[in-house]
């Protein structure tokens, strides 16, 4: 059987980044179905506040200092992860090691600082409804913390052994930051709900 040749693809890159990648379209995947459960959890939350003849719902109004120290400390961590998913597209292995390094550092610090902001919201979870929700939604975003800052120390490891070679492994660097930027950006509406809309009414 006579075999033609329709295109030599022999020099097409073997990873991509963004779009080209499948682990990006997964990612947007994975994020669309998160914002979803953040917007139910936000209609609830406004729902309760509407029914509610007063709010807070037999509770202090929230210490909004530990809550805002972590939407300080994400906020701070965007130049570098920036500058990381730069690096990552360049396959800039020394920058990215760095950039990974510190981006690890940058979400270990919330994480630390969200240990005292539960206790901060003056209610158990299981007071009242409005503790119920408002631990819900703070738990929510723990739990997306806590998934991109495990992300984030696997890929560091990977990085400082012969597996970080492999050029797809820049993608996943360029994945994760995406994510992350997905992270620092859903906790400033949730922060807005939590500690300023109580204030407010």
């Amino acid at each position: 059987m006579r075999t033609a040749i329709v295109r030599d693809v022999s020099g097409l890159p073997h990873h991509g980044f963004g779009p080209r990648a499948l682990t990006w379209w997964g990612t947007l995947s994975f994020m669309s179905l998160e914002t979803s459960g953040f917007v139910l959890a936000a209609g609830a939350y406004l729902y309760l506040m509407t029914r509610a003849p007063k709010w807070p719902l037999n509770a202090p109004l929230p210490d909004h200092w530990p809550g805002t120290i972590v939407a300080l400390l994400l906020l701070a961590s965007m130049p570098l992860n920036l500058l990381l998913s730069r690096w990552a597209h360049a396959e800039e292995m020394k920058k990215v090691r760095f950039g990974l390094v510190g981006m690890c550092i940058l979400g270990i610090l919330p994480l630390i600082v969200r240990i005292f902001e539960f206790p901060s919201l003056n209610i158990r979870w299981d007071s009242n409804a409005y503790g119920s929700v408002m631990w819900f939604l703070l738990g929510l975003h723990t739990a997306h913390l806590i998934t991109d800052v495990g992300d984030t120390l696997v890929l560091t490891a990977l990085m400082f052994t012969r597996h970080g070679y492999a050029g797809r492994r820049f993608s996943d660097v360029s994945d994760n930051c995406f994510y992350w930027d997905f992270v620092v950006l859903a906790w400033l509406p949730i922060y807005a709900l939590l500690y300023w809309v109580p204030r407010l009414t």
